[in-house]
């Protein structure tokens, strides 16, 4: 990961406060400070708040826009598109933590249902690191962009779940090792 840098907004930007989640938007010529560009967003500070940008803009930041993903040869099985799912899943990021949230233990189930046209259904059930984060509708909608680009999905439900909760012992040890909890 990059070390923060510092930027001058080049436009007005759509931006969400961290870890509030209310929606703002930061004016041009400010500057900021890019403490993380992971999973498609950038995490930045501005007059000492913490935001979310999408990468979509990243063009404010005097960053370059990415490009989609490539399409994705259609699963053929439930058990592919599950592995897929997983793997879009380690594309999102909390804000805050430069670390995915399957390694950070976020995500507990994962299920794919075919559906009679042959299409799937796709059920994660997920937690966050607190109760009440202001994030978390925007973390879980992050989830449910991210799988419902999947080829052959045609609906995702995205549960929040509080039991169990979450604990520092469901990081995955390689996300330990980075964070240095180890």
């Amino acid at each position: 990961m990059e070390p923060p840098r510092t930027v001058t907004l080049k436009r007005k930007v759509d931006a969400i406060m961290v870890p509030s989640g209310m929606r703002t938007v930061l004016d041009a010529g400010q500057e900021a400070r890019i403490m993380q560009s992971l999973g498609g967003s950038h995490t930045v500070t501005v007059n000492g708040n913490m935001y979310r940008i999408d990468g979509r803009d990243a063009d404010a930041l005097g960053l370059p826009v990415e490009a989609p993903p490539p399409p994705v040869q259609a699963p053929v099985t439930k058990e592919e598109l599950e592995k897929r799912v997983w793997d879009a899943l380690k594309t999102c990021y909390d804000p805050e933590i430069p670390i995915n949230i399957v390694d950070l233990g976020l995500v507990y189930d994962v299920r794919a249902e075919e559906l009679p046209n042959g299409n799937f259904r796709v059920q994660v059930k997920m937690t966050l690191t607190v109760p009440g984060c202001g994030m978390g509708p925007f973390i879980q909608q992050d989830a449910q962009s991210k799988v419902m680009a999947l080829d052959r999905v045609e609906e995702v439900i995205v549960e929040l779940v509080w039991d169990p909760p979450w604990n520092r012992n469901m990081i995955s040890e390689a996300a330990r090792l980075q964070l240095g909890l180890d």
